[in-house]
């Protein structure tokens, strides 16, 4: 073997040692920066109790398992056969050498290796054993054991986490013993005699032996796991199956696997293999028999032909459980009968102002184009993709608003802006509150242009909802990080209609967040952190710069408080002056006992999503509480965490954890109450369990028949079929005295379009949480949204009506809201307009659709809109909508503008359903030759010459539609299209 030189050595030595600095320094760099910003945030002591927690399991773990190992070896090598029969094709033998010369080093080494790897992953499990050790009582027990919830959902995790750990240490040392004496001669697979020396078969007999006793009282434990099963298709929970067949097989099992343990222990003494393996042999056997065959049997013989009988206490057992678990028991949900007409007259709700309903006609998950051509007022500003909705009162008037922040977006500087200091030093704040009614008739008609009135308030002026700070350092939207004092001033937004002045228009940040960068070391840190050397070499940063990094308000939360499951919709609000996100915090379980498991991810799913909403996690929950409401302040990053459910025993446990840590509800301002929204993704997980879980009966609960389901969204873009999401609306409950601000969802029969039951949530500080189920009757079958987004598009005025919007702009379909009143349920759905050039488009509303007591109309306004349904003909509605195409119009009356929500293309004009008389030929001709010269002045760039054309377009249209007349059916086809994008 080649000899390596001293300085070879030394090379290595110092490249080995260069490599573990780099490793230690990087490793030390992340965690120290988490550790300055929970010091900024004045929460270190969730990061220390963590940093604790985490070393301290991480010790336990590595330091047992590494002397379980340890031992294991060393008592294997210590009872090795001192003569190795060998022979000249021995493998084994260098291996043997090579550990025999060094056996302490390989030992320790060893030892020390399985030591860290389990100590890494045992850390993990910090949550697990801080919720045992603050463990809290339900005050509630389950159903088969009678065991308090708490133990369910605190102390079980923990003994499954502690028995698997000790299936580890002893799988480990069974592995360790075999190789040695495998290595040494103790355990052969030829040669004559003997296979295994009598030490090797204690040692191995009394490892096993020790794992089958660990699996006995597994089976103990595992009883209690019965009451999470899966094994009925209907509900979640211990079976008939499983308290008759698997419960008694557990508590077999567990004797067996005693019986085999001694059979192990006294075998390993009596240096005897046959009572062991016999022992072996019948765990085995006795597991796949009583364990398995036995269930399969009973289920398929007993159960299946016999379910609705057999499986109805169970089914009992787990609709209390669920309605317990989510807070939709009878404490928590109102049913109340809602006797609707579907043959009422529109007019009386136009009779009196009073009786017009507070429709919200601006839509938030459409408007943010608007907000952002109207509002933006520098190209490095932008408004989220989904705006939030909000309520504020005005001069005594409280009403919806739609709402946004003016925030800062790095992705929208040109290439000329585009550089490490713009992006970090120069732009990194935005500006304003942004609000706009969202159901007011004079600020949607103002001027005939269907624009927002919108509500500002920021750097230059204040609006009606005054904001003392308006600038926005924390957001959805701005860079990773921002550097704020240094040498450069931030660039601030100029008076409008002034150009910006590089001098004048600057700000300096004067916050409390942040973390300072004045020393050298800070820089070093945050420039490995970030990946780059400007930290080091840009002279801008000074002895004032701090960093602001972390500065999503979701984020910030999840780092605030790791032990929550946060809200996907986090929304900003003015309270007392100060901009500030309100993020809900959620705190789940995957352990109460009998109620139904759901995934949140599946819970929570519909149409927003299409639009760029976030959706939930994966996760796989049994208990869901809304048991903290945190805000984040949008200038300084002031995270507080807001306890809301002073009953909820998990949130206790954490208090346990984190002391302190959170602000008792008695500390939330009557501001900052005011604009608590009931959570729309608890909300959704709600919803989706009372259209089953209303039905208390367990027969009916089993064969479904009075279920109900969340339906479609008719307005979303064709081939997308998702659940309509809730919406936020003002409105007046029948049989209450005033408006609320509630969170709403219409429920449609079970694989039915008819309505079910209009469910909404309380926002209001007096009555918050309260959830009122609207049911429906079943003597009268009233149309659901499908049906009616059917009779819109049956209509032939708005097919019409939107065929001739669409040749000259994009047609935006906004959220179809049911809204019950004293006299029967109202439909409302917004129309919006854009025009084609798809970068700079933006909506305005153009008209309003109603449907109200079996009638349709339209019109500029809710008020004209009802006047209109007043004075037509009842319409009928389907008794079924087909599901695949959920279009708000046929896509083949007016091109690709019937998609839904989405947005036309082309420009389509409808055919008739019968022969065409010679008129109406000549004036489709008109048509088709106004079409081709629009597409001709198109290619001129001329405004004035695709102004003209597009004007004699509009009159050969509705020339043709006159001339044709009733020969245009009320569900047309499209004639030929042609392109008219810009």
């Amino acid at each position: 073997m080649p000899v390596m030189s001293k300085r070879s050595k030394r090379t290595i030595i110092a490249l080995g040692s260069l490599a573990v600095l780099v490793v230690i320094w990087f490793n030390f760099v992340g965690v120290y920066v988490d550790y300055l910003w929970f010091k900024e945030v004045g929460f270190t002591q969730v990061f220390t109790t963590q940093v604790v927690s985490r070393v301290a399991l991480f010790l336990i773990a590595g330091i047992v398992a590494g002397a379980a190992v340890f031992g294991s070896l060393f008592i294997a090598y210590k009872s090795r056969p001192v003569f190795v029969p060998t022979d000249e094709a021995d493998p084994l033998g260098p291996y043997r050498t090579i550990i025999s010369t060094r056996p302490k080093l390989i030992t320790i080494g060893v030892s020390v290796l399985v030591g860290f790897i389990c100590g890494i992953s045992a850390q993990a499990q910090w949550t697990v054993v801080q919720l045992w050790l603050n463990s809290q009582p339900f005050g509630q027990v389950d159903a088969e054991f009678g065991n308090d919830v708490g133990f369910y959902i605190f102390t079980l995790p923990m003994i499954e986490t502690v028995l698997g750990w000790l299936f580890v240490l002893v799988a480990m040392s069974f592995i360790a013993v075999l190789a040695v004496q495998y290595l040494y001669g103790g355990v052969r697979t030829a040669g004559p005699g003997r296979k295994i020396t009598a030490s090797a078969s204690m040692q191995l007999s009394l490892l096993v032996g020790a794992f089958v006793l660990i699996k006995a009282v597994q089976y103990w434990y595992d009883r209690y796991s019965l009451l999470f099963s899966n094994r009925s298709d209907v509900f979640t929970g211990a079976s008939y199956t499983d308290v008759n067949a698997v419960l008694p097989a557990k508590l077999i099992l567990l004797i067996i696997a005693a019986i085999c343990a001694v059979g192990f222990f006294v075998g390993a003494f009596l240096r005897s293999v046959k009572l062991p393996a016999i022992a072996l042999s019948l765990l085995i056997l006795s597991g796949v028999l009583i364990g398995g065959a036995w269930p399969l049997i009973l289920q398929s013989v007993r159960v299946n032909p016999n379910a609705i009988t057999l499986e109805s206490q169970f089914i009992s057992r787990n609709i209390d459980a669920t309605r317990s678990a989510y807070g939709i028991g009878d404490d928590k949900v109102e049913y109340v009968p809602y006797e609707t007409s579907v043959v009422a007259n529109p007019a009386v709700l136009t009779n009196k102002a009073a009786d017009l309903p507070n429709a919200r006609l601006l839509d938030p998950n459409v408007l943010s184009p608007t907000f952002v051509q109207l509002q933006q007022l520098r190209n490095f500003y932008n408004f989220s993709k989904l705006l939030s909705v909000d309520r504020y009162t005005v001069d005594g008037k409280s009403q919806d608003y739609v709402v946004a922040v003016r925030e800062l977006d790095v992705s929208r500087l040109d290439e000329g802006q585009s550089n490490w200091i713009n992006e970090h030093l120069v732009y990194t704040h935005g500006n304003g509150f942004v609000a706009a009614p969202a159901s007011d008739v004079e600020a949607v008609s103002a001027k005939g242009n269907g624009y927002p009135k919108f509500q500002v308030s920021d750097v230059e002026n204040q609006g009606a909802i005054k904001v003392d700070q308006p600038r926005v350092y924390y957001g959805q939207l701005g860079a990773d990080y921002a550097i704020v004092g240094a040498s450069a001033p931030s660039a601030d937004t100029p008076v409008r209609g002034r150009e910006y002045d590089t001098q004048t228009d600057t700000y300096t940040y004067t916050g409390s967040g942040g973390v300072g960068l004045g020393s050298l070391f800070q820089r070093l840190v945050f420039a490995t952190q970030y990946r780059d050397t400007n930290f080091l070499l840009s002279s801008e940063i000074n002895d004032n710069s701090k960093i602001l990094y972390q500065r999503d308000p979701v984020a910030r939360v999840k780092e605030a408080a790791p032990f929550l499951t946060t809200d996907t919709k986090p929304y900003p609000a003015v309270i007392d002056g100060r901009i500030k996100w309100i993020v809900d915090g959620y705190t789940t379980a995957a352990n109460f006992p009998y109620a139904q498991n759901i995934t949140l991810s599946d819970a929570t799913q519909n149409s927003q999503q299409a639009r760029g909403a976030l959706g939930q996690t994966d996760q796989q929950v049994s208990y869901m509480r809304n048991s903290v409401k945190a805000t984040v302040d949008a200038y300084d990053g002031t995270v507080t965490l807001y306890g809301v459910d002073d009953t909820d025993p998990i949130l206790k446990a954490w208090e346990g954890v984190f002391p302190g840590l959170i602000t008792p509800s008695s500390a939330i301002s009557d501001d900052l109450r005011a604009h608590f929204r009931y959570p729309q993704d608890l909300f959704e997980v709600q919803r989706s369990l009372i259209a089953k879980y209303q039905v208390t009966n367990p027969t009916d609960f089993y064969q479904t028949s009075n279920f109900w389901q969340v339906p479609n969204d008719p307005t979303a873009d064709t081939g997308v079929v998702s659940p309509q999401p809730p919406y936020y609306l003002q409105v007046k409950l029948p049989g209450t005295d005033r408006e609320q601000f509630e969170l709403t969802s219409a429920l449609t029969g079970f694989k039915r379009d008819f309505m079910g039951a209009y469910i909404s949530a309380s926002s209001d500080p007096a009555t918050y949480g309260k959830i009122t189920v609207l049911k429906f009757p079943t003597t009268i079958q009233t149309p659901g949204p499908a049906q009616v987004q059917q009779a819109f598009r049956n209509t032939d005025e708005i097919t019409r009506t939107i065929s001739q919007l669409a040749l000259s702009s994009d047609v935006v379909y906004g959220n179809l809201l049911t809204l019950p009143t004293e006299q029967g349920l109202l439909y409302v759905e917004p129309i919006y307009v854009k025009g084609t050039n798809s970068e700079r488009a933006f909506p305005q509303l153009n008209m309003v659709l109603v449907w109200f007591g079996s009638r349709v109309g339209y019109g500029a306004t809710l008020k004209a809109a009802l006047e209109k349904a007043a004075s037509s003909a009842p319409v009928a509605v389907p008794d079924t909508v087909d599901p695949g195409t959920p279009g708000t119009i046929d896509p083949n009356a007016t091109g690709s503008a019937g998609a839904g929500m989405g947005t036309s293309t082309s420009t389509a004009v409808p055919t008739p359903t019968q022969p065409l008389s010679a008129d109406a030929a000549q004036a489709l001709v008109q048509v088709d030759g106004a079409l081709k010269a629009l597409e001709s002045a198109k290619t001129t760039g001329s405004f004035a010459e695709i102004g003209a054309a597009q004007d004699r377009l509009n009159d050969a249209v509705q020339n043709y539609l006159e001339v044709a007349g009733p020969s245009v059916g009320s569900a047309p086809n499209s004639a030929p299209a042609t392109s008219s994008g810009g």
